[in-house]
């Protein structure tokens, strides 16, 4: 229990803890929230993972908070102990318990370490001693960028730290630049994506060594032109210039003022020295040893000069302040120089192979010499480099491609080696300070560099590829849209294979190189080293577009021409040609980039389902509702750039995102067997993403294109599995519905509710958990078709049908209420005539005792109640019903124009009589309960006045009047409970009771009923009197509606006026006719006027009836 209680307990603290982190983010007490990358909004950040702290300290400052910070600061800090800073000591928090941890050490702790900085980027220039990396830091690790290899604190360059530089970092001011300075240059983009498709150098080559060979060309080229000026030795005594000039510039100054820029070619070399980040001591041992080189040299350019073996001849070791920085400087111009002859040559040597092994052996020797004594060594050093200038010059200066660029020295424009070194050149174009913008003099430059062309073996081509390389990749580095955007227009210019020259054409298709890859060694030519990893960063960016370009689509665009841009030039290439012999087109590629990133971008939303705590929200539920926010955006955000290319990208996006989260659903599908809290929680947002894919396929092509796109889909059939669920539960809810109404029946006492509402409490019992069904089956979210409406409908209509049955169901029969009728006998004045009876006569005996109690039970206030139950029940049909349909109407699907006609039209069949089956049952129990209850009082309430007593003996001695007193009151009773639309139906069955009675009475009366000729009029008379009665002057039954009823016997009290021969005759002749269908000529049958004639104080109609009938006499 006490964990249990812990869990609570730190669960709640974490909840607070964020919201209020959510409440102090989303106010205004901090000025602006910068998300970090690939968040949009607050819901995208794990606010556990983000520092209270830091968030607090900005807040208090009021300015913009890095949520990228607070998240760092929070990792950062997680390791140290949890502070309390509020007294005014500070207090911590141990994460182990004291009791288990033991007593103190007893000895000291030991001397806390001298802190050491951890290595940090700073420009070459300046040199640290803190630091101590070995080269293979760098070089081994795949992230690590070039540039930032070539500005490692090991360049080969002799940075070495005087006593005139410590004097410089005196100044305060200027070691806080150089710090924030460095800060601001070290937080640079991965871009190992774009390492080039090139083999390492086998001398081991560093970046710095290429830069600082590419300077040395650079330089070599503008003496070729007179512009190599050798600089004053002198130093400059201003500390913060002699500063920041090793920094590259100041925050707030250019590379160089403009007042100490020098002007034309001399300024513009100064510039790329510094953005090269050469010292200005290499620069002025180079410079003076290719003037030095060129001396004595009559007709010869500098840019024909073997460049490092004449600095090898011409620069001695005491130009360097120790024999470390001379070493490194010799071993890079011996390497350069075997990669250039001898690795990478742009001319072979072809049979001379001999040259080869010799050249290695001279580059070896001259190495060697400096193991040896000074003057052994010297001599052994000066006698190899004569050798090798026998070797090396005539070898450089063989003619190839036709020397496309002029009278060549090729000792640098061997593919590979030329482009490395042209990419260190074309990096000068980048202000140092700010990576991610170009330097003002970025024309100027490019100008120069094309001096360098012909000894590196450029061409145009080579330049916009190299170029357009060397953009893209610092645009990785640093972000910087407008790198981005420049990039792309060089990519552009690379002119397609039947736009370039035949010599052109010829010296591309030379370069290529062996790179190892996965699948062994792989020969790539000059474009697929520099265009396949510009088109696999793209195709990396674009195959996962969801989360390179989350915060806005802009940049995206530009990868996308990126990418289209280098496919066209790479399917020239005939290797790639070969590998694609079908070609993929633009609309392809699009397609497998959408493919891709909706691939990525849902398994990470499955991923975060996965790990979200969410417990009132089924998973499946969560991931629709995820997949359709990942769609919207994509239509939205995306979509507008890819359709550009491929018109159909939101169906392929759409299709796809269907069919992942379809595959996810099915088992759960195929699993659902009711109507669980799961289902009903994950089949609305399921069948709301298929509607969503279906609108976005149905807008982005029309007619029926859009029907073959949303045919090719494989539907969930949420509706079907769904409505068969439905169905399940309305059987289930249907028999509940049962249960309640047999209970509600049996607990019901037939009592009104109250004065007004004069029905009994079980109808509104059944009302209530009909409308309560009809609530829960209207609160199911799930999709349904009409067929659960029907269903739902039906298992009302038969609820009530059951009701109606069952309220009637204890009801008598009519039989039980009429006594017996008496047996038939004829008039005499004598007596103890034995009684007969005809067996067409049936003799039925009384009710038994305990179904007289239940008669008696029903009295008239409940068969009154029972009435008004059933007409509140059948009243309050049309309410139900007409709110049904309402509500169905407001849930009415959201399908195509086919299922919507279909759909109207099943409503509309259906919606006519859909309780009828109720209505016909509620009905027919009514008028039953109405007929017992008119039968009930007459010929049971009313028995002895009315059936028994009427007209006995004598019609003048026991007339009707006595009999309306009782009537009256009864019919008082039914009026004071029945309700007002009831009133005129019960008194209807009341009178017909009443006219059935008195008929029995006339007819059936038995021995001491007789009637004479006289009679007829007294019996009119008290029909009379009871159709008044029920007529009560206009405020009872219509006048038509009575004469109707009393038409019956009024025409056998006629026939009780007829002169006892009439009916002799007319019973004689009646026999006949009834055997022919039709009535004799007073209107009556047979039995009546034997009734008639058995019933006459007439000895005549007696001898008549014991002659022709057999009847017995009456006993007196």
């Amino acid at each position: 229990m006490d964990e249990e209680s812990d869990l609570e307990l730190l669960q709640r603290y974490r909840r607070d803890r964020q919201m209020l982190l959510d409440f102090i983010l989303s106010g205004s007490l901090i000025q602006k929230v910068v998300m970090p990358p690939g968040a949009v909004t607050l819901d995208d950040v794990d606010l556990d993972q983000v520092s209270v702290d830091y968030v607090l300290k900005c807040a208090k400052k009021g300015g913009m908070l890095e949520l990228s910070e607070a998240i760092r600061d929070y990792h950062d800090h997680i390791g140290l102990p949890q502070m309390n800073n509020t007294g005014s000591a500070g207090e911590f928090f141990l994460v182990t318990d004291p009791e288990f941890s033991g007593s103190p050490p007893k000895r000291a702790p030991p001397p806390v370490p001298e802190f050491v900085p951890p290595p940090v980027y700073t420009p070459a220039p300046v040199v640290a001693t803190a630091p101590i990396l070995t080269p293979t830091d760098f070089d081994s690790s795949p992230a690590m960028p070039s540039e930032l290899k070539s500005e490692s604190f090991n360049s080969t360059q002799c940075n070495e730290l005087t006593v005139d530089d410590i004097e410089d970092f005196e100044d305060d001011d200027d070691v806080d630049e150089v710090e924030s300075l460095v800060i601001s240059r070290r937080s640079r983009n991965d871009a190992t994506d774009l390492a080039l498709g090139l083999p390492s150098f086998a001398t081991g080559l560093t970046d710095d060594d290429l830069r600082e060979t590419a300077y040395e060309i650079l330089l070599a080229c503008a003496g070729a032109t007179g512009g190599l000026i050798v600089p004053s030795k002198e130093k400059k005594k201003d500390k913060r210039s002699r500063l920041m000039r090793k920094l590259g510039r100041s925050r707030n100054e250019n590379v160089l003022s403009k007042s100490q820029q020098a002007p034309g070619l001399v300024g513009l070399l100064e510039t790329m020295r510094v953005q090269m980040e050469i010292s200005e001591a290499m620069d002025i041992r180079t410079r003076q040893g290719l003037l030095n080189a060129l001396a004595g040299k009559v007709g010869k350019r500098m840019d024909a000069l073997l460049v490092p073996l004449e600095l090898l001849c011409c620069i001695s070791r005491t130009e360097f302040p120790d024999k470390k920085a001379y070493l490194k400087w010799q071993k890079r111009q011996l390497n350069i120089l075997e990669d250039g002859l001898i690795n990478h040559p742009a001319v072979g040597f072809g049979e001379s192979g001999r040259k080869a092994s010799e050249l290695r052996i001279l580059l070896a020797k001259i190495e060697e010499s400096e193991s040896f004594p000074a003057s052994t060594g010297e001599i052994q050093r000066s006698e190899s480099l004569r050798s090798l200038r026998e070797i090396a010059i005539p070898l450089a200066e063989r003619p190839a491609r036709g020397d496309l660029t002029g009278e060549v020295c090729h000792w640098a424009d061997g593919y590979h080696l030329n482009v490395r070194l042209y990419e260190k050149l074309l990096l000068s174009v980048f202000d140092m300070l700010d990576e991610g913008k170009l330097t003002e003099e970025v024309e100027e430059i490019l100008e120069l560099l094309k001096s360098t062309w012909r000894v590196l073996g450029i061409t145009e081509t080579i330049h916009y590829t190299v170029y357009g390389w060397v953009l893209l990749r610092q645009h990785v580095i640093t972000g910087d849209q407008d790198i981005l955007q420049h990039a792309i227009g060089q990519l552009k210019k690379i002119p397609l294979k039947e736009q370039r020259g035949t010599q052109e054409r010829s010296h591309l298709k030379s370069l290529y190189s062996k790179v190892e890859g996965e699948k062994g060694p792989r020969e790539m030519s000059f474009l697929q080293s520099f265009l396949l990893p510009i088109q696999k960063w793209a195709d990396k960016q674009l195959g996962d577009y969801h989360l390179h370009f989350s915060e806005g689509s802009a940049r995206m665009e530009k990868i996308v021409a990126v990418a289209m841009v280098s496919r066209r030039l790479l399917l020239e290439e005939p290797h790639i040609a070969v590998m694609q012999s079908t070609a993929i087109t633009d609309r392809d590629q699009i397609e497998s980039y959408v493919s891709s990133s909706i691939k990525n971008a849902f398994a990470r939303i499955l991923q975060s389902v996965d790990k979200s705590d969410a417990k009132h929200e089924h998973p499946l539920a969560l991931l629709a509702e995820e997949t359709k926010k990942l769609l919207k955006k994509d239509s939205t955000m995306f979509m507008p750039i890819l359709c550009q290319r491929h018109p159909q990208a939101i169906i392929v996006s759409a299709s796809i995102l269907h069919r992942l989260y379809g595959t996810k659903l099915k088992p759960f599908l195929d699993g659902a067997e009711h109507l669980t809290e799961d289902v009903v929680s994950v089949f609305p947002v399921a069948d709301s993403l298929e509607q969503y894919v279906m609108e976005l396929i149905t807008s982005a092509c029309e007619g029926e294109a859009a029907e073959l796109f949303c045919k090719k889909l494989t539907p969930y059939q949420i509706e079907s599995i769904s409505g068969t669920l439905v169905l399940r539960w309305v059987n289930s809810q249907l028999g509940r519905i049962l249960g309640w109404v047999e209970r509600a029946i049996v607990q019901e006492k037939w009592e009104p509710i109250s004065p007004q509402q004069r029905h009994g409490s079980s109808i509104v019992e059944v009302y209530r958990i009909v409308e309560e069904t009809v609530d829960q089956f209207f609160a199911l979210k799930v999709p349904m078709r009409i067929s659960e409406l029907n269903s739902l409908f039906r298992g009302i209509d038969n609820a009530f049908q059951v009701y109606a049955n069952q309220v009637v169901e204890k009801l008598a029969s009519k039989e039980d209420l009429i006594p017996p009728v008496p047996i038939l006998t004829r008039y005499s004045k004598e007596s103890g005539i034995k009684a007969f009876v005809k067996k067409e006569l049936f003799d039925p005996r009384l009710p038994d005792e305990r179904r007289s109690t239940e008669i008696s039970v029903l009295t008239t206030p409940t068969l009154c109640v029972q009435l008004n139950t059933l007409y509140y029940g059948i009243s309050q049909l049309n309410k139900l019903e007409d709110s049904i349909w309402e509500r169905w109407t407001r849930k009415k699907p959201h399908d195509n124009l086919t299922k919507k006609s279909t759909y109207e039209k099943s409503k509309t069949f259906t919606q006519k009589g859909t309780f009828d089956g109720s209505r016909k049952d509620i009905n027919a129990a009514m008028d039953r309960i109405c007929e017992f209850t008119g039968t009930k009082i007459i010929f049971w309430d009313l028995r002895e006045p009315f059936i028994e007593n009427l007209y006995k003996s004598s019609v003048s001695l026991s007339r009707l009047e006595a009999v309306i007193e009782p009537l009256d009151m009864e019919l008082s009773n039914l009026c004071a409970i029945v309700v007002e639309p009831l009133r005129d139906r019960i008194v209807t069955s009341l009178l017909q009771a009443a006219l059935d009675g008195l008929l029995r009475i006339l007819l059936d009366g038995g021995p001491l009923r007789v009637f004479s000729l006289a009679d007829a009029k007294l019996l009119d008379e008290d029909l009379e009197v009871l159709k008044e009665f029920f007529i009560s002057g206009g405020d009872g039954l219509p006048r038509g509606v009575v004469e109707n009823q009393v038409a019956n016997v009024r025409h056998v009290i006629k026939l009780h006026g007829y002169e006892t021969r009439e009916l002799i005759d007319d019973l004689k002749s009646s026999s006949g006719l009834e055997m022919q269908g039709s009535r004799s000529k007073l209107g009556a049958d047979s039995k009546t006027l034997l009734r008639i004639l058995c019933h006459r104080s007439d000895t005549e109609a007696s001898q008549f009836v014991k002659k022709q009938y057999k009847i017995p006499k009456s006993a007196t």
